[in-house]
């Protein structure tokens, strides 16, 4: 198997077999992201691609039982190289249950929905979106390049066509102006949305990216343990998902939550006030970041 840099992948894809398909990721501007800066974006070849599968089918390939498609935006990939690749971990790795990959609103909205279908029924089963807000002033301000309205419809888009999705957002990216802006919009995307799972991390940041030099230079201001449950709460008093698996439990959380939306939002409200009021929060490893 070749790596190029630094490979992410998300926690629940611990397990995986990881595959470069591209390296790097196509947009890398986001404002708060460091992920991809060492990289040049670009779609590996095919026969890269399949020496990196036959290679890992050689070694262990009757112990794979998933498969992550890496790194930012594997979706980028036309629809008939990513039906190859499936079409390969199909036959190459038998007991493999789901393959995974990274994708942004900007990449679904592009593929029709039969050609989303056909990667479902090829072996394609989750897409994680880092959606990271749903105020759109924020997502201009963080250089996301997508709106509101298109992340809403991107996870709609696969909820048709029957491809499980994983929303990720972030705690305290509208800084100390936007905290209810944040968690109201986060609330109202999720709820369009209604994924199979949703999470948050919280912002941390790192030096080199222009966010970091907007909290050096006084530009932005980031928000306290205190208002990142405020923010919390919020969120969990707005949001109306049923089923959704809703996760907080990222290294970089102060609070760990986990429980299913609708059903167990009294639960970790409960959590969140009882943090807050004793000021129990988890401790996370520092990395030199602010």
């Amino acid at each position: 198997m070749k790596y190029e840099g630094i490979v992410y992948r998300p926690p629940s894809e611990a397990r995986s077999l990881i595959v470069q398909v591209t390296i790097g990721c196509a947009h890398n501007t986001c404002t708060f992201c460091n992920m991809y800066k060492a990289k040049d974006f670009r779609v590996r070849s095919m026969d890269e691609i399949m020496e990196d599968l036959r290679e890992a089918h050689d070694g262990y390939g009757a112990y794979v039982q998933k498969v992550f498609l890496a790194d930012g935006d594997a979706l980028v990939l036309q629809t008939e190289n990513l039906l190859a690749i499936l079409d390969a971990v199909r036959e190459l790795f038998p007991n493999c249950v789901r393959v995974a990959s990274y994708g942004t609103a900007q990449d679904i909205l592009r593929k029709s929905e039969e050609e989303l279908r056909q990667l479902k029924e090829a072996g394609l089963g989750i897409v994680y979106v880092g959606a990271e807000s749903g105020d759109d002033e924020i997502l201009r301000e963080i250089n996301k390049g997508v709106t509101a309205r298109e992340l809403k419809e991107a996870g709609q888009k696969l909820k048709r066509c029957g491809i499980q999705t994983s929303v990720t957002l972030i705690s305290g990216l509208g800084g100390r102006k936007k905290v209810k802006e944040h968690a109201l919009a986060c609330a109202e995307l999720i709820t369009a949305m209604n994924p199979e799972y949703a999470s948050f991390l919280t912002l941390r940041l790192y030096e080199g990216t222009p966010m970091y030099e907007d909290v050096v230079e006084g530009r932005f201001e980031r928000i306290t343990a205190d208002e990142i449950v405020d923010e919390m709460k919020i969120f969990l008093e707005n949001v109306d998902s049923p089923g959704t698996v809703f996760r907080t439990n990222h290294a970089s959380n102060y609070v760990v939550l986990a429980g299913t939306l609708n059903e167990d939002i009294p639960s970790m409200l409960t959590q969140l006030d009882e943090a807050k009021r004793n000021h129990h929060y988890r401790r996370f490893r520092e990395t030199g970041d602010l």
